[in-house]
């Protein structure tokens, strides 16, 4: 059986608050560590209503305290944003805190719109073009290859497991070039989806940490007790797609009967399109769509995300998925 891990987003529900949505993203990692699911990821983004984990490395820290064996990480922090020092001295607080339990996934993207490059002071499109060079200086800071004559504390010497993610052949051709682990983020971007691990594996260059390509790719999933709950269930998320591709992203919605059938053609062609990383429905549906989807890509582990309004169906959906999978 193919190891799963969650990729989580800290999602703020309509009529919900933010502490609400931590409480819920803390129960959602207890629940993947019950079910046996490998990694709980969060994911960066910034000045979105429906989105709270902004704050990754303190986010993290919450999840961690209320789990004890899962691994816990970032899926990703958005290198540019950030200072690489910065960054190593809040995963080194981390993998002190959860000894050898710490993910740092390392995106080029911005996690958000321009208005973010001001408010952080910077210019968002040239701290991309420094994204390789910063990816290798936070990682010496972190393991002292190469020495840099400073090192961070805590920081230096922490045990993190270090993943260049990506939707595009970039990040592929990086992380091959530095014989890093992979992650392609095809839940919401599967069109370069073949090509980069093709080109990841093809050009994979070993590494003192990683002696093998490693590849893990997401999928949106959502287990329910049949094909026609799924599809409720996944009316929310849905919803979040078509807001946020409209340029009016906010809270996620509780689930409508029927949405998608009610949406202009483009838009439900926009939906399928997502759908080739899709698993939804009952279990039986499910373990068949994740089958396809791992034939397909050959991927070494697959990082299910997705969104329920109710917090307890989520949960339910992954306790269901591993059972499917393991059926």
């Amino acid at each position: 059986m193919i190891p799963l891990s969650v990729l989580d987003l800290i999602p703020v529900r309509e009529g919900g608050t933010v502490s609400a949505a931590l409480t819920d993203a803390a129960n959602l990692a207890r629940a993947a560590e019950g079910a046996g699911y490998k990694r709980f990821w969060v994911a960066e983004h910034h000045a979105m209503d429906g989105i709270a984990g902004g704050a990754t490395a303190v986010a993290l820290a919450h999840i961690g305290h209320a789990t004890s064996t899962i691994r816990i990480g970032a899926g990703g922090i958005m290198l540019p944003n950030h200072n690489p020092f910065v960054i190593a001295e809040q995963f080194g607080t981390l993998d002190a805190l959860f000894p050898g339990r710490i993910d740092l996934g390392l995106g080029r993207a911005p996690g958000a719109d321009s208005r973010i490059g001001q408010a952080l002071r910077k210019d968002l499109m040239r701290a991309a073009e420094y994204f390789p060079q910063d990816v290798v200086e936070l990682r010496a800071l972190v393991t002292g290859e190469p020495e840099l004559g400073l090192r961070a504390t805590p920081g230096f010497g922490a045990a993190l497991e270090f993943w260049i993610l990506g939707s595009s052949l970039f990040g592929a051709q990086l992380a091959a070039a530095l014989g890093m682990p992979y992650a392609f983020a095809s839940h919401f971007a599967p069109d370069h989806l073949d090509a980069a691990l093709r080109l990841y594996r093809e050009r994979f260059t070993p590494s003192a940490a990683l002696d093998r390509p490693h590849a893990m790719a997401a999928m949106t999933v959502l287990c329910s007790e049949s094909d026609a709950e799924g599809r409720l269930l996944a009316s929310s998320l849905e919803q979040s797609f078509v807001a946020l591709r409209s340029g009016t992203p906010g809270r996620l919605k509780p689930p409508v009967p029927g949405y998608r059938d009610s949406l202009p053609p483009s838009t439900q062609a926009m939906l399928d399109h997502l759908g080739q990383a899709r698993a939804v429905g009952s279990p039986a549906t499910v373990r068949a769509a994740i089958g396809r989807f791992v034939e397909r890509t050959q991927a070494d582990e697959i990082i299910v995300a997705g969104a329920t309004f109710d917090p307890a169906a989520r949960e339910h959906s992954l306790a269901l998925t591993m059972e499917a999978l393991a059926g």
